[in-house]
């Protein structure tokens, strides 16, 4: 155990010193995509959130489909308050503005996955390809991040302190 614990800390101690150093960003056209993560699940979840930021260094453009091995499908979902209620639906497309940024977030525009093949355990890397108007398809590893939630969504342990 304390053999694991010392490579964890030297692992997030490297992280933590060299962020988008090494494959956390991706470049496709004038577009940058950087910090792209998913939400780890549980055995039986068969839905996930994907999130990044996307940087724009030229004309607009726009995100218009995503897909991944680690889902059957995926969708572009956008978030909005209606009254007290949270609403989710899918969008067609996600624009990003010309010299601008985008990005999808937690309660926000986001990616779903949709029907897993299999659990998303934290700390691995999925692939998911993007496809944007004009940029054109592009392939961006998403790494797994967080606990997976239990019972509510929503449902967070890390205020336990």
């Amino acid at each position: 155990m304390k053999k694991l614990l010392s490579s964890v800390f030297v692992v997030t101690a490297f992280i933590a010193t060299a962020v988008f150093a090494d494959g956390h960003e991706v470049k496709v056209g004038s577009l940058k995509i950087e910090d792209a993560k998913a939400r780890a699940t549980v055995p039986a979840q068969k839905m996930s959130g994907g999130f990044l930021k996307i940087e724009n260094k030229g004309a607009a453009d726009k995100l218009v489909g995503a897909s991944s091995s680690a889902s059957k499908t995926m969708e572009l979902h956008t978030m909005s308050m209606e009254g007290n209620v949270m609403k989710m639906r899918e969008i067609k497309a996600i624009d990003i503005p010309a010299n601008g940024k985008v990005e999808l977030k937690s309660g926000g525009l986001h990616l779903m996955f949709i029907d897993l093949n299999g659990q998303l355990k934290p700390g691995s890397t999925i692939n998911v390809k993007l496809k944007f108007e004009k940029a054109g398809e592009v392939e961006v590893p998403f790494k797994v991040m967080g606990h997976p939630a239990h019972g509510e969504p929503g449902h967070d342990h890390s205020k336990h302190h």
